[in-house]
C-alpha cells in the first residue's frame, strides 16, 4: 500500500471562495495528518490531489492520499482489521458503507459538517449518506448515469430529432431502422449496464418511492410495478431491429465496443445509453470529437415521468473525528472544495452550488446541471445498493436474469420469479 504525502505540491488554481466562519484559519492545524483513502489514480488522482492541496494551504495540516483502486473494499477490510483505519474513505458502495456504520466503526456526520450537507445538497443526497436515519457522509463526486449518447451527424443525415419521449425515442430507432442504421448498440455482455437500463425505466413508470422500497427489497420484484418496466423494457430489448446485431450480437458486445459502434468509422449504431463516463471511451477510442459529433440528451420521459437521475457517487466517510478530519470532511461538503475539480474536468459535483459556469466545456455544465436539477428525484444505482451476491456478480443474480431477459424479452414474467428468488437469498428474506 502506498501513502502520497501532498505537502509541497505546486498549487494550480486560487480559490476565490471565501471561508466558512468554522473553518480553522490558516495554519492552525499544522502538524496535523489525515489519510485519505479512496480508489483514484492516474489524472483523477492528480485533480483530487489539488483539491486536497487547497486544504493543506489553509489549515497547515498535511493530508496522505492512498490509492486504493478497485480493491478499495479489501484494503478498508485489512486496515479495520489491523487497527489502522485511515481518516476517511471515499466509498461508491452505499452497502459498504452501511456495514461499517452499522457495526460502529464509522463516526456518524455532525455539527458544521452536517449544517454544510443541508446547505449544499438536496435533500436526497443527504439521505443517500444516511444510515437508518443518520448521516455518515458527504457524497463528493458523482456519476450522470441517464443519458443516451448519439451520432449528430447520423441523426442529422436521417432526419431523427433529438427525442424527449419514450414513444419519440422508439420511432425515432423506427425511422433509422427504416434507413439502413440500427439505432442502439447495447452493452449486453456486462450484465451491468443492463440493470442501468432497468434502473431507468423502473424509476420513471415506477416513481422514486417504489424505486426505494424495491431497492430496499421491502416490496418484491413479483410486483406489477416491475412487471411495467420490464414490458416497457421490452419494447426495445424485443425490437431486433432496433438493436445493432440483435439480442445476440448485444450478448457479445462489452461497454466499450457499444460506445465505438455509435462513434467509430463507420458507425454500425445511432445511440448508445450509460453514464458520462462514456465521454471518456469516446475521446480515447474514437476519432469523435465530445460535444459535436457526440452528444447526449437526458433518458426519455416515460408516460409523463418528471426530470429524475439514476446517479453513482464517492461518499467520504470519516473513521476518525479528530479536528483535522472533521475540518476536512467539512472542506469536502463546500462548494469550494468541488469547484478545483470542476474546474479540471473529468468531474461532476452533486454540490447545488457549484456554478456550472466553472466546468471546462458545455457538455460537462449540461451533465451537471441535469445530475443537480433533478433535485429529490435522484436516486442512486440500485445494482450497487443491493447486496453484491444480487446486485454485483458477474454471471449471476440480476446481472445474469437481465442478460436471459435481454436474449427472450418475452419471458417478463418468468424474470420476475427469477428476479425475486434471487434477491430473497441475497436479502435473507
Amino acid at each position: 500500500m502506498r501513502s502520497l504525502a501532498l505537502t509541497g505540491l505546486a498549487a494550480a488554481l486560487t480559490i476565490t471562495t471565501g471561508c466558512s466562519a468554522s473553518t480553522p484559519a490558516t495554519g492552525e492545524l499544522s502538524g496535523q495528518t489525515v489519510e485519505v483513502v479512496g480508489t483514484w489514480s492516474g489524472d483523477e488522482q492528480s485533480r483530487f490531489e489539488e483539491v486536497l492541496q487547497q486544504f493543506e494551504k489553509r489549515t497547515g495540516a498535511e493530508v496522505e492520499y492512498t490509492a486504493a483502486g478497485d480493491e478499495l473494499p479489501t484494503v478498508l477490510e485489512t486496515r479495520l482489521q489491523g487497527g489502522t483505519a485511515p481518516s476517511i474513505a471515499l466509498v461508491a458502495q452505499p452497502g459498504l458503507v452501511a456495514r461499517y456504520a452499522t457495526d460502529g466503526k464509522l463516526k456518524p456526520v455532525t455539527g458544521n459538517v452536517a449544517s454544510a450537507v443541508d446547505a449544499n445538497f438536496a435533500g436526497a443526497w443527504k439521505q443517500l449518506g444516511s444510515v437508518n436515519g443518520k448521516l455518515y457522509g458527504v457524497y463528493f463526486k458523482a456519476a450522470n448515469k441517464s443519458t443516451v449518447w448519439y451520432n449528430s451527424n447520423t441523426f442529422a443525415t436521417t432526419g431523427v430529432g433529438v427525442p424527449r419521449t419514450w414513444e419519440e425515442f422508439l420511432q425515432g430507432g423506427r425511422t433509422l431502422s427504416e434507413a439502413g442504421q440500427a439505432a442502439v448498440s447495447i452493452a449486453g455482455a456486462d450484465g451491468w449496464t443492463l440493470t442501468d437500463w432497468f434502473e431507468n425505466v423502473y424509476l420513471r413508470t415506477a416513481g422514486a418511492e417504489n424505486y426505494d422500497k424495491l431497492s430496499r427489497h421491502e416490496i418484491p420484484w413479483t410486483d406489477p410495478t416491475v412487471r411495467t418496466a420490464l414490458q416497457t423494457l421490452a419494447q426495445l430489448f424485443g425490437n431486433a431491429q432496433l438493436i445493432a446485431g440483435g439480442a445476440a450480437g448485444a450478448l457479445q458486445t462489452d461497454f466499450p465496443k457499444s460506445v465505438t459502434n455509435v462513434f467509430g468509422t463507420p458507425p454500425k449504431a445511432a445511440m448508445v445509453f450509460e453514464g458520462d463516463f462514456v465521454s471518456g471511451v469516446i475521446s480515447t477510442n474514437t476519432s469523435s470529437e465530445v460535444g459535436t459529433e457526440a452528444r447526449f440528451f437526458p433518458f426519455p420521459s416515460i408516460s409523463g415521468s418528471k426530470d429524475a437521475v439514476v446517479a453513482g457517487g464517492d461518499l467520504a466517510v470519516q473513521f476518525k473525528d479528530d479536528t483535522a478530519t472533521t475540518a476536512l470532511m467539512e472542506y469536502f461538503a463546500s462548494a469550494e472544495a468541488a469547484t478545483v475539480w470542476a474546474k479540471l474536468g473529468g468531474f461532476l459535483s452533486p454540490n447545488k452550488n457549484v456554478s456550472s459556469d466553472v466546468y471546462p466545456d458545455d457538455v460537462t455544465r449540461e451533465l451537471a446541471k441535469q445530475l443537480v436539477q433533478a433535485g429529490d428525484n435522484v436516486r442512486f444505482d440500485m445494482s450497487d445498493l443491493a447486496p453484491a451476491a444480487f446486485g454485483g456478480t458477474k454471471g449471476a443474480g440480476e446481472w445474469k436474469a437481465l442478460q436471459d431477459f435481454l436474449a427472450d424479452p418475452s419471458t417478463v414474467d418468468a424474470t420476475m420469479q427469477r428476479l425475486e428468488a434471487e434477491a430473497a437469498k441475497a436479502f435473507k428474506r
